[in-house]
């Protein structure tokens, strides 16, 4: 029988906000009941779950939504309001940067220091610390205080620290976002090998490719509030739809001079049916409805095409493609075919454009604007599917 790691009933935490600064005596004068109060704001509210033993979680949502004090309420450095979380095991945690570090200590008594908050035994510590200074790559820094550490020097050195104290649970804030690419493949390979060692993470991250890729289950947390879980690519499609695109207030970008502009964008599969999920081989088809103003003489319309993390996958237009349209005036459909479809397992944002043969002058332009999922049916990996064959060489 499986144990739970985390377990969470009702979970909340509430904070009074108070004003920016001490009331006046004109302030109170005026209205003398404003100044004795206080607003509540709840930063998670009514949340419950289960987490079994040996299961990766990752946290996403908007900035501001609660995942930073989720993580805080199951590490214990947050005293929840109303409800409970229990957790079982030893946690170890890097919740944010520089935290359970005192600036005036240099790294080396700082590893000390974090060690006998979690209640290692110093001479544990002893034997581990050279692999603790190795794994971090802060060798030359390490008798320097740590207040003189760059945002990457703290986060080497927690992560290192954390880890090496063979944890239960690991809960991991956004911090790893600060580090450099070579020590963020050095912490992933760990999270793998914690994985494979049946350790529990909890993580928050921003970067949706790497939940998909790492996480057995996803929360989306919002307003405090976990509004869905379940399989990372389900749960990433809908925070895209919900949060990101079609006009929602993160990353989308929308200008031009709307000369002309995108009336009705539709997504459809090979059947004609509108989707949001798509499978790898198969035929996406883009159905844009137009409006032009005037009579626009040689127009390019354009997409591109970004995964989750925004990276830039491909890009083209109508001039590119010889496609030349003429001119056009009042309304009119243009049908956009990816037939094949040869993006892989994940989520991805389309841009759609529309611009002057001279790109001088921009009529309408929607980036990242329009989220979509693709599900890939063969065990094949990566971004994209290339064709390939495997042939066995003549002997010579």
């Amino acid at each position: 029988m499986t144990t739970n790691a985390i377990e969470a009933r009702n979970l909340g935490k509430c904070y009074r906000v108070r004003g920016h600064a001490p009331p006046t005596l004109f302030s109170t004068l005026i209205n003398p009941f404003k100044n004795r109060m206080n607003e509540r704001f709840w930063a998670m509210r009514e949340v419950s779950f289960e987490i079994p033993a040996g299961r990766t979680i990752g946290v996403v949502g908007p900035n501001g939504s609660g995942k930073s004090s989720l993580l805080g309420l199951v590490a214990g450095t947050i005293t929840p309001s109303t409800g409970s979380v229990t957790t079982k095991g030893r946690i170890s945690s890097l919740l944010e940067l520089g935290a359970g570090f005192h600036p005036d200590l240099t790294g080396r008594e700082n590893v000390y220091l974090n060690a006998a908050i979690l209640g290692i035994p110093r001479e544990d510590i002893r034997k581990r610390f050279d692999h603790i200074v190795d794994f971090s790559g802060l060798r030359d820094f390490i008798d320097m205080p740590v207040k003189h550490y760059s945002s990457g020097m703290y986060v080497r050195l927690g992560f290192s620290v954390a880890v090496e104290m063979n944890p239960d649970i690991l809960l991991i804030d956004e911090v790893l976002a600060v580090g450099d690419i070579a020590f963020q493949l050095k912490c992933l390979d760990r999270i793998r090998d914690f994985q494979r060692k049946g350790k529990t993470l909890l993580f928050v991250s921003h970067a949706l490719q790497t939940v998909e890729e790492f996480c057995d289950e996803a929360f989306l947390i919002h307003h405090g509030r976990l509004v869905s879980r379940g399989a990372p690519p389900d749960v990433m499609l809908t925070y895209i739809k919900s949060y990101m695109g079609e006009g929602g207030y993160l990353y989308t970008q929308e200008f031009g001079t709307r000369d002309v502009e995108f009336a009705d964008v539709r997504l459809r599969d090979e059947a004609g049916r509108e989707a949001a999920t798509f499978t790898t081989g198969k035929p996406m088809l883009v159905d844009i409805s137009y409006k032009a103003k005037k009579r626009i003489e040689k127009p390019v319309f354009g997409f591109s095409v970004k995964t989750g993390n925004g990276f830039y996958v491909f890009g083209s237009n109508t001039q590119i493609a010889k496609h030349s349209i003429d001119a056009i005036e009042g309304e009119g459909t243009l049908r956009l075919r990816l037939d094949p479809l040869t993006l892989m397992q994940g989520n991805f944002f389309l841009s759609l454009s529309i611009h002057s043969w001279d790109h001088a002058t921009q009529y309408h332009r929607r980036e990242d604007y329009y989220p979509f999922g693709v599900k890939n049916p063969t065990e094949a990996v990566g971004v994209f599917h290339l064709n390939s064959a495997w042939e066995t060489a003549p002997k010579t």
